[in-house]
This record gives structure tokens, sequence and C-alpha cells, in this order.
């Protein structure tokens, strides 16, 4: 019998409306919505599930709200015996990953996304930066146009999200340049992305330094289950590796094929993405096929997608 991979994804994911049929059906799930209201005092009730939108988009309230999301619908599944033997998140997500892992607690996580959400976006001022999303390119195709861009300011590669879909990050003279090429070499889509700051490259760098000294606060304990991180795609080894990965992250680029590569490597065939959207479901499904390897993917952002995955039965 294969493995199973919890994943859980990162901002952008977010709507309102999300978690509203867990708190409603599962005590579990109510408390870790209050614990997070507690922590960061923000009724995160009403900002999930109420918003306004523009409330909710806001990165340091988008942060902590899905983290608290992924990890209610996370609870609930535990409840019911369900596990994995790997786990893996997309940017922000890696941080409910560490949490399942018990590397830290979820009340240390929430107030530290929270906090992580402000430094990225006071960092780089409003109309400096941007990200623009490249389908239809490889990496090699991708960081010529990259190369070629930066002689109009700072452009690098902010997500490796599956085989041929890549996100830029940076100055939004180089960024505008390398989408413009990218069009010209081929791109079947190449657009500006509509975020409020140029996530995952190294405009941020003073971000990662800020959230340098809060995780150092922290209680780190060693995974307890296999944690693949961003920044290297690696398993995560030991509590001092914590970190390093964490601050780099904010400023470096999101290996998710090769994580999810590694992962399928590993014997994962049955991957469970856990908290709002489908986004990663959607990239797995590219990346195996990309490897010839066969997998089931289930996604839990409501009730009836839980009973569903309920219903297949899975063990670890």
């Amino acid at each position: 019998m294969g493995k199973i991979a919890f994943v859980f994804p990162g901002q952008g994911a977010q709507y309102v409306g999300m978690g509203k049929d867990f708190v409603e059906n599962f005590p579990v799930a109510k408390s870790i919505f209050q614990e997070a209201s507690d922590e960061v005092n923000i009724d995160m009730k009403k900002l999930c599930f109420e918003g306004p939108d523009d409330e909710l988009m806001k990165t340091e309230n988008t942060q902590p709200a899905i983290l608290t999301t992924s990890i209610a619908m996370l609870k609930v599944l535990e409840n019911e015996g369900l596990n994995c033997h790997m786990t893996a998140g997309l940017s922000l997500g890696e941080y409910t990953s560490l949490v399942k892992s018990k590397v830290f607690s979820f009340k240390d996580a929430v107030k530290l996304v929270k906090k992580r959400g402000r430094y990225m976006q006071e960092e780089v001022p409003m109309g400096i930066g941007t990200m623009a999303a490249i389908l239809g390119l490889n990496r090699d195709q991708m960081q010529l146009c990259i190369e070629k861009a930066r002689q109009y300011g700072i452009v690098e590669a902010a997500n490796y999200n599956s085989p041929g879909q890549i996100v830029i990050s940076g100055e939004i003279k180089a960024v505008e340049a390398a989408v413009k090429m990218a069009a010209e070499l081929g791109a079947k889509k190449a657009v500006i992305l509509p975020v409020s700051a140029p996530f995952h490259c190294s405009l941020l760098k003073g971000a990662g330094e800020k959230l340098q000294q809060d995780l150092e606060l922290l209680k780190i304990n060693d995974p307890e289950i296999p944690v693949i991180t961003n920044v290297e795609a690696s398993i995560l080894s030991s509590k001092l590796k914590v970190i390093p990965s964490l601050v780099q992250q904010v400023s470096k680029s999101v290996l998710w094929e090769d994580s999810v590569s590694l992962m399928l490597d590993e014997g994962v065939d049955n991957f469970i993405e856990i908290g709002p959207g489908k986004v990663l479901s959607s990239f797995i499904k590219r990346i195996a096929k990309t490897k010839e390897k066969k997998v089931n993917i289930y996604n839990v952002e409501d009730v009836n997608s839980f009973k569903q995955v309920l219903q297949v039965k899975l063990e670890v």
C-alpha cells in the first residue's frame, strides 16, 4: 500500500465563507476558531464567514485566516482517525504542515503568520512591486526571460507550481518586461496578478529578517511527521533547520513542483488537500501526470468533501 500526504494551501486560496459549515457541525473546529480569535484579537469567525472581502484580503488577516481554517478542518479529520505519512504546504501552507507535525503550536503559529503577513506587506511600498503568472514555458525558457528583463530592475521566479506554471515576482517594470518576453516566446498565458506585494523575491528579504526575531522566541520541536520544505524541496531533518528555512522562504522561490515530485518518489500515492480551494490538487495532478505516476487526489474544504474522504477509508 502507498502513502498519504496532507497538503495545505497558501495565500490566494481564501474566500468569504470558508470553514463555516465545519464550525457549525464540529465543536473542535469551533474551538480552533475561538483560539485563533483570542490569540490575534480578531473575530475570526466574522472575518472568515462574513468578510468583507477587502478585509479578508489584507495580507496580515489572510494568513491567520487560512491557517485557522485549515487547522480546524485538519482537527476534524484527525478526530476521525485519519492521518498522514508526510505533509507539505504552499508558502503560508507550510506553517500548517509544521503545526500538523508538532514543530510548533497552533497558538504560536497563528500569531506568527499575522506578523509575517504584516512584515511582508510593509516591506515594499504599494506601487513598487508586483507578480505575474506564466503558463506554457519551461524553467529554462522562463529563466531566459527573467535574465533579459533584469535590465529593468529586480525580477525573480517566485513559485515553481507545476510543469509549465511559474510565477514571477519583483519590481513592476521588470516583471512587465518579463511578461512581454514570455508572451513573445510562446507562453500560453502571461498575466500580471492582482497582488498587494511582490512575494517570494529578494525585495522581501527584510521581512524575513524581522520574522527571524519572532521565530527565535518560539519553542520549536523536531518534526513528528516528515515535512517537505518549500525552499529546498527536501525533508525537514531537525528543528535546527526550521528557522533558516522559514526565514529564507519569505524571499526565495517556492519549489512546489519539486516538493510534490519528492513525495511521489517517497511513495505517496494519496494526496489530501485540506483547506480552502483546490489549487494544489490541480498542481499535483499535472506533476503526477508528467512523472507518469498514478495518484488519488482528495480535497477537504467543506463538510460534503470531508464525508467523501471518510468513505474512502484511507489508513496510515
